[in-house]
């Protein structure tokens, strides 16, 4: 994984095109539906549910997707089933990526995240080829400028957290899975400002590549997140400022 501009991303969807913006939101609109579907309509009550909301928000979903997105997986409109779907695989170079999914088809998804793979130069592997390499967190990324190393350590350690590094000009903070919820209601109820939070898998090690595989590397990724029913994509190599090319 880059450097800081990673944790940007979802800011910079502003200044993303329509088309861009539209495929963010169907994305966001299927976690939506698989929220309310585990845990139910209201955010009151459905801590997930607020986790995808905030997301939503923060990419700057109109609040009317917000609510049709609720209606829908709660069953007042017509609505769709999505599975929670996880591939694995290699790209150029042997780079290991996990690219999660959410899908009302999963032959359809499958065929097409293989299908990309084998464009790119890569290949897609069995169910644990890969992700051995990764370890699942809950990730959530504040702002640094408004507070010190140390408080901020505090009032994190404070909430459950179980570790903060400084990254250039934010704090990251990690959880474990299970308490990335918890964590995160006590970060916002301390008035701690968040860029951006969420659960994923992330490298124990990474890997260098020479330009060319890097091109190979970043195509596929690319091709991964213009696919509709692709979710989020992680891998395990250094890319320079891979986020910033949008």
């Amino acid at each position: 994984m880059s450097g800081h501009s990673k944790w940007h991303n979802i800011q910079a969807t502003k200044g993303k095109t329509d088309a861009k913006r539209s495929a963010i939101f169907t994305k966001i609109g299927r976690e939506l539906a698989i929220a309310v579907k585990q845990g139910g309509p209201d955010p009151n009550s459905n801590s997930k549910l607020r986790d995808v909301i905030d997301k939503a928000k923060a990419a700057n979903m109109p609040n009317d997707n917000i609510t049709r997105s609720i209606k829908k997986a709660s069953g007042e409109l017509n609505t769709v089933n999505y599975e929670e779907m996880l591939y694995e695989g290699y790209g150029a170079g042997g780079c290991a990526f996990i690219v999660e999914a959410l899908t009302d088809n999963k032959n359809r998804t499958a065929g097409n995240v293989r299908h990309l793979f084998e464009k790119s130069g890569g290949s897609m592997g069995t169910t644990g080829c890969v992700s051995y390499m990764f370890t699942r967190k809950g990730v959530i990324v504040v702002e640094g400028q408004d507070m010190s190393e140390d408080d901020m350590m505090m009032i994190a350690l404070d909430a459950g957290a179980d570790d903060v590094i400084t990254d250039e000009d934010v704090y990251v903070i990690y959880t474990t899975p299970s308490t990335y919820l918890t964590v995160k209601d006590n970060l916002e109820k301390a008035g701690v400002k968040m860029i951006q939070s969420g659960v994923e898998y992330i490298p124990n090690d990474t890997n260098d590549y020479d330009a060319e595989t890097q091109e190979k590397i970043l195509r596929l990724i690319d091709r991964l997140e213009e696919d509709d029913d692709v979710q989020n994509v992680y891998h395990n190599a250094n890319l320079p400022e891979e986020e910033d090319e949008d």
